[in-house]
């Protein structure tokens, strides 16, 4: 059953039903496009068709990865978040009238995400617990014949591509008080083949307009973020943190 949620702009999927795709099977481009900002990050510029890209943990990061798929008319559907925030990701470009929330799959989480991925080109997942090896191999038999991309919050042995935030802060509070603007984070990219060799990017993740965007040093308007978490002492953001030290106006710095 597929039911409307005006509230979400979005449709919720009841497990045991079928989504009707709107998109072809098979569809001939090798990638999914990703928001600018976050290009540098990934070996194509894009998501590889086929391939599990995972994130540590569940944030705007994994919102910021589908919305560039949604808004490129890609079906895309949300499994296992409840929490999801659709209405601000919509923000950043996904189209909730192509979006199906799952937000609680059960015991059959496979078997839910198997029948999404007939269904959608993006599939962003968060496992209820590990998912044993002959059900990830399953899964991923499905992902490469349907062609789409399989996004995990949290650890999937074998993804082609991981990301992880690394080191994150606020800025708008100064000694105790004032109002959160905006999150700088450094966001590290590894993973498997063409992924294999580390990235590191500086991202507003989100800038004060709610978007996500590339935080060059040079143009950050806070004084003192060093070019890839690296200081001209040559300690890292996260050693600095340790020792007391923190750039000018974070409000506060964690490592993840």
């Amino acid at each position: 059953m597929l039911a409307w949620q005006p509230a979400l702009s979005a449709v919720a999927w009841e497990p045991g039903s079928e989504p009707e795709p709107a998109v072809p099977g098979v569809p001939g481009s090798g990638t999914l496009p990703v928001l600018p900002a976050l290009r540098d990050l990934l070996p194509r510029g894009a998501l590889a068709r086929g391939s599990v890209v995972s994130v540590a943990e569940f944030g705007l990061l994994c919102l910021a990865l589908a919305a560039g798929a949604s808004a490129d008319g890609a079906w895309c559907g949300i499994a296992g978040v409840p929490e999801a925030g659709v209405l601000a990701a919509a923000g950043l470009g996904l189209d909730g009238e192509r979006t199906l929330l799952v937000p609680d799959p059960g015991s059959a989480w496979p078997q839910v995400v198997a029948s999404l991925l007939d269904g959608c080109e993006l599939v962003l997942l968060r496992p209820p617990a590990s998912a044993p090896a002959q059900v990830r191999q399953r899964l991923e038999a499905t992902l490469r014949r349907r062609r789409g991309v399989l996004l995990v919050t949290g650890d999937w042995p074998g993804a082609q591509v991981r990301l992880r935030v690394i080191t994150q802060g606020w800025t708008g509070l100064g000694d105790g008080h004032g109002r959160l603007r905006a999150c700088c984070a450094e966001v590290l990219a590894d993973g498997r083949g063409e992924a294999a060799m580390t990235r590191t990017r500086w991202l507003w993740l989100p800038a004060e307009d709610g978007t996500v965007a590339a935080a060059d040093p040079v143009d950050v308007p806070i004084a003192g973020i060093p070019a890839r978490g690296v200081w001209g002492d040559g300690r890292s953001l996260q050693d600095r943190g340790a020792q007391g030290g923190r750039p000018p106006g974070l409000a506060a710095v964690s490592a993840g």
